[in-house]
């Protein structure tokens, strides 16, 4: 009798459990099509903001002149001991203008070089970021506020991508391009210097985070019998002393090695821009995933 009883009551409580299921689903789906159609959109115009600012300042226009780009300078070397001094000339992605003073080491001798007139360098990691910033925005846009979104997949999917665009923009500025010493020999930056680059003389340009750098290298040609100890240096940003090549059936070894920075103050907003972008791009996804842990039956 009390089993039945208590069957009974089991069975009259199911209905209230459902019921009670019911509604705290129905709430669930109110505040999830809330988030796909109101916050959604909401973060994308917040996203698209901050990517906005990061785009202008790749290009920061001169006063009155929205087609030409502000040239600026930075000095690089700081103290009277700097084996490297000099001054670069940058203006958007390009360098348009180095002016280097190069203390030759066990020498008094300062070898001067600049840059031809007629020649420019473009840092491919700018441009590269830029474009990556560019296709960002490319793809926001790709979904204006009357687009509908009907699940929390398809918002992810977006976010991905939209991340994907923003960690390869920033690992471009934080990760130079390694390279091999008879890389950067035969580099074009060697032919844009007059007077000529002498044969012992090695340059590198490359931004690291929001900082411009410049790698002088100096050789000296080892003897055409040397053959203990030679070793092939690899791919690397910062070749040491010590460091060996092969170019033209003439061997090389890195004597010297010198690096001069300056920071560039738009490259760090950028980089802030980004790091903003990708931890909106987060929160959103986690947003969505709150809602998957609670609500299974309905696909995200």
């Amino acid at each position: 009798m009390i089993k039945m009883l208590n069957s009974q009551r089991s069975l009259s409580e199911l209905p209230k459990m459902s019921a009670a299921s019911q509604v705290e689903r129905a709430v669930l789906e109110e505040e999830f099509n809330w988030l796909l159609r109101e916050e959604v959109h909401a973060v994308l115009k917040q996203l698209q903001d901050v990517l906005k600012e990061a785009s202008r300042r790749f290009s920061i226009p001169s006063p009155g002149l929205e087609s030409q780009l502000k040239q600026e300078n930075f000095i690089l070397g700081s103290s009277s001991m700097d084996q490297v001094k000099g001054v670069l000339t940058l203006q958007g992605e390009a360098l348009t203008q180095a002016d280097i003073n190069l203390k030759v080491a066990k020498s008094s001798q300062t070898m001067h070089f600049q840059f031809r007139e007629d020649k420019q360098w473009k840092l491919q990691q700018i441009q590269d970021a830029r474009n990556h910033v560019n296709q960002a925005l490319q793809l926001l846009s790709s979904h204006d506020e009357s687009y509908h979104f009907k699940t929390g997949t398809e918002v992810n999917k977006l976010m991905d991508a939209v991340m994907l665009q923003l960690t390869r923009a920033r690992n471009r500025l934080t990760t130079p391009a390694s390279l091999t010493l008879p890389e950067l020999a035969t580099s074009g930056l060697m032919k844009m210097f007059s007077p000529p680059m002498p044969g012992d003389v090695m340059v590198n340009f490359y931004i690291n985070l929001s900082k411009l750098c410049l790698m002088v290298y100096q050789l000296h040609v080892l003897p055409p019998n040397t053959t203990k100890n030679f070793k092939h240096a690899g791919s690397s940003v910062l070749h040491n002393p010590g460091a060996m090549f092969e170019l033209n059936n003439n061997r090389f070894e890195v004597s010297h090695v010198h690096k001069v920075e300056c920071v560039v103050p738009w490259l760090n907003d950028t980089l802030v821009f980004l790091t903003i972008s990708l931890q909106l791009c987060q929160q959103l996804k986690d947003k969505i995933s709150v809602f998957s842990s609670f609500w299974s039956y309905r696909p995200f």
